[in-house]
């Protein structure tokens, strides 16, 4: 691991969001596009290794102190979902949930 890289971790109940969230798509709208849709939380999931801090997140201390937003749809991608996350010792990134933007 380079200097500088974070670990992300998904919760319990990100990782059931994960899955929920392929499973509506892949009912919705196809095998395809829950694979182009996969790819799309997997690079937001991604972009955490850089910290908590990344280009476009949000703290949302006003729910829990320390913890922050980042919107899935970012960098010409689409998508209408955000991981909830928190910083946590370590240099490790805990994504606590993946919500959709309805529910923010």
């Amino acid at each position: 691991m380079t200097r500088g890289q974070w670990r992300v971790r998904l919760g319990a109940a990100a990782e059931l969001d994960f899955a929920n969230v392929l499973k509506w798509t892949t009912e919705t709208f196809g095998s395809r596009q829950a694979r182009i849709y996969r790819d799309t939380l997997i690079q937001a999931i991604g972009e955490l290794a850089n910290g908590p801090d990344v280009l476009g997140s949000r703290a949302r201390d006003e729910i829990m102190p320390g913890l922050r937003c980042l919107d899935v749809a970012r960098r010409g991608l689409r998508g209408r979902h955000f991981l909830l996350y928190r910083a946590a010792e370590g240099q490790v990134i805990e994504i606590g949930r993946i919500l959709h933007d309805q529910m923010d």
